[in-house]
């Protein structure tokens, strides 16, 4: 999906899946009719979800003119399971495993999009669930994630001696997993890794960090990224002040690459 310039700012929109519009609510984003009319990203829902990811894909130069500093930060490895047709995927669930070197890994499972109002009682009740908007240029999702915390080695040892990832997943996230798609998950298959590198960067026209991160796949391709999370209240704030300190710095959304990265990763693998 393209990304674009209106009146010299970004417009950040909120992002997985290009629906209709009558069918915005029911993906559990109310859509205000400013955002119909003149087609600049405004805050989509009230009182259900309290943050907002912005994201936006650029030049892997675009990363280096702002000084990102990649080369220091902690290497990560991050792996999608799926099944060989990608049946998670029509779903709407995302399963990744992640691993950082000298630090926890983790094991997420991910509903997008989401009604938060439709999910069961269980899930929100569930102290590693949360729910939060995903925003890229030209698209939305609001997204609810299960998470669960591993030890440092865990993913590591898992590949090593060949044993299927989907392991890792402790049995709520095995439970939601059956509830909303009921895979076998014999029938997962691991895509990745990939290797991903981020920092923290501080912009003087802004007075909140921006995270920088390039994904590395096998082949040598990468895919650049730059985001920031703020309350839902400020989101249309947040998003102009972006916009317009990275068009000081000549930096336009990559029209060739605005998906999700959990897209672009299983694009790559599944070829």
């Amino acid at each position: 999906m393209n990304g674009r310039l209106t009146g010299g700012r970004f417009e950040w929109w909120i992002r997985v899946k290009r629906v209709a519009m009558p069918d915005l609510e029911r993906h559990g984003c109310a859509v205000t009719e400013a955002l119909m009319t003149r087609g600049f990203w405004r805050p989509p829902l009230t009182g259900q979800v309290p943050k907002v990811e912005l994201k936006v894909a650029v030049a892997p130069d675009d990363l280096r003119m702002l000084g990102a500093d990649l080369s220091g930060g902690a290497l990560r490895r991050v792996y999608f399971l799926d099944t060989i047709d990608l049946a998670l995927q029509r779903h709407g669930l995302i399963v990744r495993i992640r691993s950082t070197a000298g630090r926890s890994a983790d094991a997420v499972v991910k509903l997008r999009p989401v009604l938060p109002k439709a999910l069961p009682g269980w899930l929100r009740r569930d102290d590693g669930f949360a729910v939060e908007i995903d925003a890229l240029p030209d698209n939305y999702a609001c997204s609810g994630t299960l998470k669960r915390r591993l030890g440092r080695r865990d993913v590591e040892r898992a590949v090593e001696a060949g044993k299927p990832l989907a392991r890792l997943l402790s049995s709520r996230q095995k439970r939601l997993l059956t509830a909303y798609a009921n895979v076998p998950l014999n029938a997962l298959l691991t895509f990745g890794p990939v290797e991903v590198r981020r920092c923290r960067l501080t912009l003087a026209a802004l007075d909140h960090p921006l995270v920088a991160e390039r994904w590395k796949f096998p082949d040598g391709s990468v895919i650049a990224e730059l985001s920031t999370r703020c309350p839902t209240q400020r989101a249309a704030e947040i998003a102009d002040e972006t916009s317009s300190a990275l068009r000081a710095y000549g930096i336009m959304p990559d029209v060739e690459a605005q998906v999700t990265k959990t897209e672009a990763t299983l694009r790559y693998f599944s070829a």
